[in-house]
């Protein structure tokens, strides 16, 4: 039995950034992945996705390019060299976390590994099973597209997100079940890429998460681009037949498409892991942790998805490093406080902290600022005016409270919201700070100057 400081079950971003970070305190690490390094976010997820996008975006610059001038003739796109180009960039990517691990002296192992008890863990390899003794185990074994039987999820004509990554061929026409972050990225990208498009929605708006407002401007960009928004509807039931799928709605409407898209959760990789033998707190699927990243069970973390906290990759990753640096004997605490999130639609969205929905809904008081795309020199020169930027603060304190932003490039703006929000700088830090011209960030300046009343380029806001 070979013996390891800590052993990490799963090479997400949270494992595999948990792995280094513990190699660099001194541990002996071993990390156990039984699929891809790189996890979900890498390989299914964040990564992919977004090279996609940008495939799409790439696609609209074409289509448009004779407004600047550009005269490109008929314009073309292969899905095919899209995924191609998507699997180069993710192919370069976990190689170079493999360097990484490497470089660290992190131990991959490959196989399913299996908690027998806390400080020993088993491993089900190809060649056979090993155990592991440890000090510390960190769980880090994420979730998975979550598979309702009704809808009959076939992975060839109703597909989840991950095999809609690698279809090769443009559907003539997508219907996707669910609104939220995941569905409607999918939903702009094939519509970019030339799908007619329908969204079927349970809640009353699509990506319910975010302002009215917010969500607003994405559904504006859908109907102007021929995507048909179904809210407030159920789906009773989805049947392939003769290469096409019919969706039934419970109010009795049918649509018949080339592929189904079902996008409406994740479920959680916290079974048949030994967790449950051991009496490790788990809640509706999601592991039980404190803010330390530990388990109801004393040297037993988990980070990532699998904690059902916040489902995004650089929250795992943070959960990792302070899974990690308690593992090693120190004392890191976890802070949700700060969390920016970005949704890759078109346009962009991006979120920090407190929206204006959640005040309302908490009777906070709270002092607004507003500017609008539309009044960025840059933003013009781009050709990017559609959505605005949404600062909410304290008007007792002028400590920014959150920050919602839909636009192009939003998921980089957010960046310094959230930079005032850690450091405590007040909505006057952001407005005095002198930001170059012609830039995108000038509309977060203008929209910080806008919560006192003080934005230059806008007018009828009083004082």
């Amino acid at each position: 039995m070979r013996e390891f400081d800590v052993v990490i079950i799963g090479a997400g971003p949270g494992g595999y950034v948990s792995a280094i970070r513990a190699a660099q305190l001194g541990a002996k690490v071993a990390v156990i992945e039984r699929n891809k390094i790189g996890g979900t976010c890498l390989n299914w997820g964040c990564i992919p996705t977004k090279a996609l996008y940008y495939s799409a975006k790439a696609l609209e610059a074409a289509k448009h390019a004779s407004d600047f001038g550009v005269n490109v003739g008929e314009v073309s796109f292969d899905l095919e060299k899209a995924v191609e180009r998507k699997d180069g960039v993710v192919k370069k990517l976990v190689g170079g976390i493999e360097q990484l691990l490497k470089g660290n002296k992190v131990e991959v192992i490959r196989g399913d590994g299996f908690v027998e008890a806390a400080g020993k863990v088993s491993v089900k390899k190809a060649d056979g099973t090993e155990e592991l003794s440890c000090k510390s185990i960190i769980i880090a074994t994420g979730s998975e597209p979550a598979l309702i039987p009704a809808f009959n999820i076939d992975r060839k004509n109703v597909l989840t997100s991950t095999e809609m990554l690698d279809i090769k061929k443009v559907p003539a026409s997508l219907l996707v079940i669910g609104g939220g972050v995941m569905g409607c990225e999918f939903a702009s990208m094939f519509s970019s890429f030339g799908s007619s498009v329908i969204i079927v929605e349970l809640l009353p708006t699509i990506l319910s998460t975010e302002d009215k407002m917010v969500s607003r401007v994405v559904a504006k960009r859908y109907k102007e681009t021929g995507v048909q928004v179904l809210t407030e509807v159920q789906v009773e039931s989805v049947k392939a037949e003769d290469g096409q799928v019919k969706t039934t709605l419970k109010d009795g409407r049918e649509f018949i498409t080339e592929k189904v898209m079902v996008a409406i959760g994740r479920s959680f990789n916290s079974v048949g892991i030994g967790l449950d033998k051991l009496g490790v707190a788990i809640e509706k699927g999601r592991v039980a942790v404190d803010d330390r990243m530990e388990t109801s069970v004393k040297g037993i973390y988990a980070i990532g998805d699998v904690t059902g906290k916040m489902l995004l990759a650089h929250v795992a990753s943070v959960q990792g490093i302070v899974a990690a640096n308690n593992a090693m004997g120190k004392d890191a605490r976890m802070d949700y406080s700060v969390i920016p999130a970005g949704i890759f639609t078109d346009p962009e969205i991006a979120s920090v902290g407190m929206r204006e929905k959640e005040a309302d809904e908490k009777g906070i008081n709270v002092a607004v600022g507003r500017f609008p795309y539309a009044a960025s020199g840059k933003a013009l020169g781009m050709g990017e005016t559609e959505g605005f930027v949404q600062i909410i603060s304290d008007p007792a304190t002028d400590k920014v409270l959150g920050c919602s932003i839909v636009g192009a490039h939003a998921t980089d703006l957010i960046g310094e919201v959230a930079l005032a929000m850690k450091t405590g700088a007040t909505v006057k830090d952001i407005a005095e700070t002198i930001h170059a011209h012609p830039t995108l960030p000038e509309i977060v300046m203008e929209a910080a100057e806008d919560v006192h009343g003080m934005a230059i380029h806008k007018i009828g806001r009083k004082k």
